[in-house]
């Protein structure tokens, strides 16, 4: 397989763990095979260190592009707008972020486990309720 070059803001995020998965797999798998690419990602990473940031590094590690949490949460629900909808699902399945795929992953079992945390709070509000009322009785 002929290796791809990698530009100095893919071996950045891949030091942030921003690639998309199968990126990340074949920069690692280039890394183990290549001194010249090694000894790029260690100029990059140093640059970075001594302070030289550029405005994508800004962009990409403050997540300037990552739908907020509550917005993440309104497109599991389907409420988003079809705009903002369009927006994560390209940021999250095309741009690959695994950050907010994470949310999404985490949210989704937040759900999930909803109907059980109903459940559990409705049997303890009955078996408290009893309670409840005796003290007012007396």
């Amino acid at each position: 397989m002929h290796d791809v070059p990698f530009t100095d803001d893919e071996l950045l995020a891949y030091l942030d763990e921003m690639l998309p998965v199968e990126k990340m797999a074949e920069l690692e798998r280039q890394l183990r095979s290549s001194d010249e690419l090694r000894r790029k990602a260690a100029a990059v990473a140093q640059r970075r260190e001594n302070g030289a940031h550029t405005v994508a590094q800004i962009w990409r590690t403050s997540r300037l592009s990552c739908p907020t949490r509550s917005r993440l949460g309104s497109f599991l629900l389907g409420t988003l707008e079809a705009e903002l909808t369009e927006y994560v699902e390209f940021h999250v399945r095309t741009v690959g972020c695994r950050y907010c795929a994470a949310n999404l992953q985490d949210l989704e079992a937040e759900l999930d486990r909803q109907p059980e945390t109903k459940q559990r709070r409705r049997k303890f509000y009955e078996s408290s309720a009893g309670y409840l009322r005796g003290a007012d009785d007396e």
